[in-house]
């Protein structure tokens, strides 16, 4: 057993617990219930990193579509769009990491929830896991996040050569 699985289950179990209960089929309903509890709670996370991609998605969009409205059909001075790309990368770069948080609080609360399994009668979610090659083969299953994470930086790249373009370079040749 590796040693970060030993202290996910030293964390996770306390070893006095069942004996504190003294009566065993208190211990295994309240175990139950708290596993419930904890994949609500791995379903939220879920949500919010979905809210979150929705929040950045339009907050990039509008972006773009400011900057597009601005400039169509007129001949006004753009000095300024280059700030608008910057807060696009500044704003691309957060998402990113925010989902990449997201992506570990989920493989953390999943190896708990493979550990809390072992405890009970079934184990669907690691059973499923094991179903999918444990996602070491991407024609069984690809993980969202690996596709999810490349978004942002796309809109990335799309600020920084909107950055690139409308940035005064001039101001440094003189």
């Amino acid at each position: 057993m590796s040693e970060e699985k030993d202290k996910i289950i030293a964390k996770l179990f306390n070893a006095e617990a069942k004996q504190d209960y003294g009566n065993e089929d208190k211990y295994h309903e309240h175990l139950l219930e708290q596993y419930k509890v904890y994949l609500e709670g791995a379903d939220r996370i879920s949500a919010r990193r979905q809210a979150v991609n929705s929040f950045f998605v339009t907050i990039n969009t509008a972006l773009i579509a400011l900057v597009s409205y601005m400039h169509l059909g007129s001949k006004l001075d753009n000095k300024f769009y280059w700030l608008i790309a910057l807060a696009g990368v500044v704003i691309s770069y957060m998402w990113y990491r925010l989902l990449r948080s997201y992506r570990d609080l989920n493989t953390a609360k999943f190896k708990v929830i493979h550990e809390i399994e072992k405890k009970l009668p079934l184990s669907p979610y690691d059973a499923e896991w094991e179903a999918v090659g444990r996602g070491e083969n991407s024609r069984l299953y690809l993980q969202f996040t690996h596709i999810e994470v490349g978004i942002p930086w796309v809109f990335l790249v799309l600020h920084i050569v909107a950055f690139i373009r409308s940035f005064p370079w001039e101001l440094f040749q003189r």
